[in-house]
């Protein structure tokens, strides 16, 4: 696969999922813009990939500082085909313990930053004749642990955003969302040491894979990758699981 010529935007991109989809789409020569509101980490992921990338710090759930950013992109590059809207938070809390603050935030970066990248993004692919929007999901859209009712309903509600995309802009823009098991990736990590034991907690997520591992972030940005390729091009409208086998045996855990 070759992204040559190409370019590519990453919300989320300084680190994580974003951070290995970059890597792999800048290594099939793509040009790489990282979107991402942690300025230091997305100048610094940057300079290290090199020719061809791009930071550009962005609040995705604000329209204005969005399109912006996406103008920007098409300035340096000439031109914009393929979005992936990775960014995202998690909140760990029951429906009846959630504040407002704390739903409407992880809405607003998970959902609503997927919206209005997509919005702005959309229009420079037409006029290139096409393009891709990856949405990345997760499988707690499908199966769910306990306290995180603000992220797997945004994680759930990007599916729908999926069709919907893939639905109102065929054959131009394909629109597919990707959603990945447990990775490890600097969010994950940060969830493991707020437990008690965080060995624990970690081997026990692992356990609930088959593969008897988490993903690479690089692994994800593969998938992507031909997803967002020739290869993947009559891939449209679906959520694609890879998550290596997670909530696929009853009871759960590999180790049962």
């Amino acid at each position: 696969m070759s992204f040559k010529g190409k370019t590519i935007v990453i919300t989320g991109g300084a680190k994580g999922i974003g951070a290995g989809c970059a890597e792999v789409f800048h290594r099939q020569k793509g040009n790489v813009v990282i979107i991402d509101i942690d300025e230091t980490a997305g100048q610094q992921f940057c300079n290290q990939l090199g020719d061809r990338a791009l930071f550009i710090h962005c609040n995705i759930s604000s329209e204005k500082e969005v399109q912006k950013a996406m103008e920007l992109a098409v300035e340096e590059f000439g031109r914009l085909d393929v979005l992936v809207n990775n960014a995202g938070i998690i909140r760990y809390s029951k429906v009846t313990e959630t504040s407002v603050e704390e739903w409407d935030n992880v809405l607003n970066v998970n959902l609503k930053g997927a919206f209005l990248c997509a919005k702005h993004a959309i229009p420079s692919m037409l006029k290139n004749g096409g393009g891709v929007v990856i949405n990345m999901s997760s499988v707690q859209a499908f199966v769910t642990q306990e306290k995180v009712a603000p992220y797997v309903t945004s994680k759930s509600a990007l599916i729908g955003l999926t069709r919907s995309i893939a639905v109102d802009y065929a054959p131009q823009v394909r629109s597919v969302a990707i959603c990945p098991g447990g990775v490890d990736t600097p969010m994950n990590e940060e969830a493991f040491q707020q437990s008690p034991d965080p060995d624990e907690v970690r081997q026990e997520t692992i356990n609930l894979h088959l593969v008897d591992r988490m993903a690479r972030p690089q692994e994800i940005g593969e998938f992507v990758a031909f997803v967002a390729s020739e290869k993947g091009s009559f891939i449209n409208g679906q959520p694609l699981r890879i998550d290596g086998g997670l909530g696929i045996k009853i009871g759960g855990s590999k180790k049962e």
